[in-house]
């Protein structure tokens, strides 16, 4: 695979489907400060050669500019010329793409995700107990009992990727950094932001159940 085969009608619809789905979780208060990143993979794949558009780092992600995304290959290395730089956890988003083929990748920090990620931190992860948003994950069984990773946290994110790449599960399209935020993936950024509602919706579930069962 070559990235001059990558259109730029396909750069164009990953990045329209970015900032469409920046401004969304945005709105729901899912980027405090210049939190979080987004991803959406571009062209053919290869688990040695693959292409994405990702936010760029440092960036508001209240507001859109002509500068909110570049495109990366699979090392997070840009692939055009350009002054951005991609945001600081590109690395974990590429050990996933390579991991797992996704389509789309979203990383957002709540307070609900660092919380339960803090409060499960020992067991390493996060039970959920016959949930019924747990079907988002195309996990039908009834009363379905599933196990979300937490990974720890370090500021080297190299260490982190590793450990993402080493903790995914075949069912569960997303991982939490400990006190840090969710990794959520799918086919497409349709996919993906299903996942992490669904995700989102979970965790505050769980905290609130935790608290209530003290």
């Amino acid at each position: 695979m070559s990235f001059s085969t990558i259109t730029l009608e396909e750069k164009q619809q990953a990045f329209a489907e970015l900032r469409e789905i920046k401004t969304l979780l945005s709105s729901r208060g899912w980027f405090p400060g210049t939190s979080g990143n987004l991803s959406i993979r571009v062209g053919g794949f290869a688990p040695e050669q693959f292409a994405f558009a990702v936010t760029a780092s440092g960036k508001d992600k209240s507001i859109n500019t002509p500068s909110d995304f570049l495109l990366v290959d699979q090392n997070g290395k840009a692939i055009e010329a350009t002054s951005l730089k991609p945001s600081a956890e590109t690395l974990i988003h590429c050990e996933i793409y390579r991991a797992t083929g996704a389509g789309a990748i979203f990383h957002v920090h709540t307070v609900f995700n660092n919380v339960i990620s803090e409060w499960y931190a020992e067991r390493g992860s996060v039970p959920i107990d016959g949930v019924e948003l747990i079907k988002a994950f195309n996990i039908w069984d009834e009363e379905a009992q599933i196990e979300i990773p937490i990974v720890p946290n370090y500021a080297d994110i190299p260490r982190i990727a590793e450990l993402v790449e080493r903790s995914i599960l075949p069912r569960i399209p997303g991982i939490l950094i400990r006190k840090h935020g969710i990794c959520a993936w799918g086919a497409n950024a349709f996919e993906a932001k299903r996942h992490l509602e669904a995700f989102e919706f979970l965790f505050e579930y769980a905290y609130r159940l935790a608290v209530l069962k003290k």
